[in-house]
């Protein structure tokens, strides 16, 4: 299972992807992922520190992905906000155990490895919802950012 913040911050990259090209405004983007606005602007901190996001202030500015979306995985999001823990000794410290598991903690860690490979097979891009299934998850981005957005003729 992934913790709160690592969906979070899922949420919030998935509607990135849905148009990397432009910068989503961080009140916009809160809104739209149902993330409280002062913990997005951690998780997007911490994005941007990985390298994942791009982020500009003022008239225009926000978050944008910084990679194609095709070559991001939901792995590479969750480890630049909360690392998966994986099971390298015993977690009770006993040291006759020392780095071999007991059968508990290996399949445990066997589960959190199968969750890594999972996140890691999965790019951005497929978990864009483009004219999906009725009832799927979905998360649209209500308003755009106008200042990012090209002028249209007047009427068009």
């Amino acid at each position: 299972m992934l913790t709160q913040t690592a969906e979070y911050a899922l949420r919030a990259a998935v509607l990135l992807a849905q148009d990397p090209t432009q910068f989503v405004p961080a009140a916009t983007l809160a809104a739209a992922a149902g993330v409280p606005p002062p913990y997005l602007s951690k998780l997007l901190g911490a994005l941007a520190r990985a390298g994942l996001v791009e982020a500009r202030r003022g008239p225009g500015g926000g978050a944008r992905l910084a990679f194609d979306p095709e070559s991001l995985s939901a792995l590479d999001v969750v480890e630049a906000v909360e690392p998966l823990a994986r099971i390298r000794e015993c977690p009770l410290g006993r040291a006759e155990h020392g780095t071999r598991l007991c059968a508990l903690h290996r399949r445990l860690d066997e589960a959190a490895a199968a969750n890594q490979a999972a996140l890691a097979s999965t790019t951005l891009a497929s978990l864009v919802e483009r004219g999906g299934p009725r009832g799927s998850c979905r998360f649209p981005l209500a308003a755009r950012n106008p200042a990012a957005e090209p002028a249209r003729p007047h009427g068009a």
